[in-house]
């Protein structure tokens, strides 16, 4: 199997303003030099973690879902993030995995962050989502997300993993930046799978900071992208499958996993 480029893109945000995000989005994505296999924006990346969809979410294949198409074609890359799309007359927070060729795949965020009054205007995704780039088996997640691992959990059966690596997407708060690091080393380990985090920096339009230490990590816990506070940055890493693998032979866990669904 091959071995996979990623680029995590870690950025302050525009408030409510999609025009001027998706512009400085489209500059850094421009700036990524070599191609890129997959390309990772933050959660909400086009507006911030707003809570006014009725204003600013999208109908589906509408304004932000051309522009992301434009970017993967643009750079020959498959292009993460999400944002807000209004949909049978309901509101989703919806993370897109864009194609150049125009395909894509969707999943709408599980948890709705009740403390930000998330789960009053939005509503709550049912469906999960492995979509897969160059062989690689990769699980969508976002934000809150990452405080449940029943729902991020891996499972192995003859020989097979549900995934290798795992995104989350965020506009996680400064002050719970602690939480923020050591879970994704936690999902990491106990999944035996790579983690792909890309978070928001910035003080948004509530007034709430944010650290961003977005990050690359690998099966064992350690970082391949350290994480970074406060600035904004764009950097690539390439996964390794054949270390992945080596990895999971030597330390087969995944035969000792309990076995259960998650309605």
């Amino acid at each position: 199997m091959k071995n996979i480029d990623v680029t995590i893109i870690q950025s302050d945000l525009f408030w409510e303003d999609r025009k001027a995000n998706l512009l400085s989005f489209e500059t850094k994505i421009a700036s990524v030099s070599n191609q890129q296999d997959l390309i990772v924006l933050p959660e909400m990346f086009n507006t911030g973690f707003s809570m006014k969809p009725e204003i600013f979410s999208e109908k589906p294949l509408s304004i932000t879902h051309k522009w992301m198409h434009d970017m993967s074609k643009m750079s020959n890359s498959h292009i993460a993030g999400s944002y807000m799309v209004e949909e049978n007359a309901k509101y989703y927070n919806r993370f897109i995995i864009m194609s150049p060729d125009g395909s894509y795949q969707k999943y709408d965020k599980r948890h709705l962050f009740r403390m930000g009054n998330e789960h009053r205007h939005f509503e709550a995704g049912k469906d999960d989502l492995i979509f897969e780039i160059n062989g690689w088996k990769i699980k969508a997640l976002v934000c809150y997300d990452l405080r449940f691992p029943v729902f991020a959990k891996n499972n192995y059966q003859d020989d097979v993993y549900d995934y290798d690596a795992i995104i989350f997407v965020a506009n996680w708060p400064k002050v719970r930046n602690h939480i923020w690091e050591t879970l994704l080393r936690a999902r990491a380990l106990e999944n035996q799978a790579m983690v792909i985090a890309v978070n928001r920096i910035g003080v948004d339009g509530n007034g709430l900071a944010h650290a961003g230490s977005s990050c690359i990590i690998d099966a064992k816990g350690d970082y391949i992208i350290a994480p970074q506070q406060d600035n904004e940055f764009v950097a690539r890493a390439e996964l390794n499958h054949a270390e992945l693998n080596d990895f999971r032979s030597k330390f087969t866990v995944g035969l000792d996993w309990d076995k259960f669904e998650v309605l």
